[in-house]
């Protein structure tokens, strides 16, 4: 199939973080209002924030797409057509959702806004597809779950009109999304109203019930214990197929994350998109950018089969760390900036922006924002003046290599010995039911396969 233009859809959890994705290349955002999405501990938007986002957005050409993909119960589908009636007149250019109701409410409550079928949805087939947009979808955002050769036959008996988007980089879900129920019944957070606590990242142990307080460790083959844990997905050195697969939009995950993150991963597949669409290789130096952000092992996700598992751990790689920010800079580089975390002279920084390639430099010319020479600066926000190599645009960073991963697990292959009796592995999980009583704590595990069962868990996760 030949290629055609594509979206690039980049996460913005807060105003920071949209101004950076807008700063770094996307052509739309999505976001959320202080209810209906999917992600409640982001620092989402106020209406009145939302009003100037939709407007910084659409000054740069960019489009702004407002999640409502929670499943509504009675009473918040009762406040939904005052929200939507908002949206519609902030001039919102999307909606997205996941259930048929708040679709029905929306076409009659914001008749310029688009509507687009949220992942929660679980659109698998051209024949769910087709529904929506006989429904009056005008997009389809699709499962994760989905193979290339399953999107292209997707793409191929879905009307031409209606918009195939899919997720091209960030956190995979172990079951279907917001299917799993697992955050519901160990914390009582619902993963269906943006509240999930993600147990499928925890260190299980197994505790036999006339033994309450003696656990044992739950290995996969090599002493791994995070038997839930899935991989993180990365299609940067795939965007071409993506393109040539049909899609139209290309998403990125990550609405929680920092604002680095959305600076860098936005950057890295603007450029990817930009060299597939010229029949261009990737520079390898943005390539490498994807490296520099906080991640779990990577994979191409399902669209070349399965992803495999990564059961060693459930960590972060974080192997950079954000020290300023600059706010303005002139044509010979002299900028002004805010600190993130503290530095000092002769420290060695790299410096990356949008559209800047980075660039290592030994910090010499520290002044304070009155010009005052500095040795180190170290109170976070405080405004101070440096020399850079070159002259960059605001919201360019400066990062610097730190090993922040929390912890080390053991190299594949290391042997284990199971915990002695009475001794607790140091993991949220076990910490959680160590506040249990030995009888729920029983009854967990018991109806363990029960939960499974009921939370549509994917086989192919596994």
């Amino acid at each position: 199939m030949e290629r055609k233009n594509i979206e690039l859809l980049a996460p913005a959890g807060d105003m920071e973080r949209l101004h950076m994705a807008v700063a770094y290349g996307a052509d739309a955002v999505y976001l959320a209002g202080n209810a209906f999405g999917m992600r409640s501990f982001a620092g989402n938007f106020t209406p009145e924030e939302l009003k100037a986002a939709v407007a910084l957005c659409h000054s740069h050409g960019v489009r702004v797409h407002v999640t409502c993909n929670t499943m509504p119960r009675n009473d918040e589908a009762a406040r939904l057509p005052q929200w939507l009636e908002y949206l519609n007149d902030v001039g919102v250019d999307a909606v997205i959702l996941a259930d048929v109701g708040v679709l029905s409410l929306a076409k009659r409550h914001a008749p310029r806004v688009q509507c687009h079928i949220s992942t929660q949805a679980s659109i698998v087939n051209y024949q769910s597809a087709r529904a929506w947009y006989e429904l009056g979808a005008s997009r389809v955002i699709l499962a994760r779950e989905l193979s290339l050769d399953e999107i292209r036959e997707i793409r191929a008996k879905s009307p031409k009109e209606l918009e195939i988007e899919a997720f091209a980089h960030g956190a995979m879900c172990v079951s279907y999304s917001g299917r799993c129920l697992l955050s519901n019944y160990m914390t009582g957070r619902d993963s269906n109203r943006g509240a999930c606590a993600q147990p499928c990242r925890y260190q299980y142990a197994l505790m036999e019930e006339k033994r309450p307080g003696e656990y044992f460790p739950v290995y996969e083959e090599n002493g791994e214990t995070y038997i839930l844990n899935s991989r993180d997905m990365c299609m940067i050195d795939h965007v071409g197929e993506l393109m040539e697969a049909g899609l139209d939009s290309i998403k990125l995950e990550g609405r929680a994350k920092s604002a680095y993150y959305a600076a860098i991963v936005t950057g890295a597949y603007r450029h990817a998109i930009d060299a597939a669409a010229a029949g261009l290789p990737l520079d390898p130096v943005w390539r490498d950018e994807v490296e520099h952000i906080s991640h779990r092992h990577y994979s191409t996700g399902f669209y070349y089969g399965q992803p495999g598992q990564f059961t060693q751990d459930a960590r972060y790689i974080r192997d950079w760390q954000i020290v300023a920010k600059v706010l303005s800079c002139d044509s010979e580089g002299n900028a002004l900036l805010t600190l993130n975390n503290k530095f000092a002279r002769g420290d060695l920084l790299e410096l990356v922006g949008p559209d800047v390639r980075p660039v290592f430099f030994s910090v010499e010319d520290l002044r304070d924002e009155e010009g005052q020479p500095l040795d180190e600066v170290r109170k976070p926000q405080m405004r101070f003046r440096l020399k850079l190599p070159r002259s960059v645009p605001p919201l360019s960073l400066l990062r610097r290599q730190a090993d922040l991963t929390p912890w080390a697990a053991p190299p594949p292959g290391a042997s284990r010995s199971p915990l002695p009796p009475g001794r607790r592995p140091k993991s949220a999980a076990a910490r959680a039911v160590s506040c249990f009583s030995p009888h729920f704590a029983h009854d967990l595990w018991k109806n363990f396969g029960k939960i499974m069962k009921k939370s549509s868990f994917h086989p192919h996760h596994f």
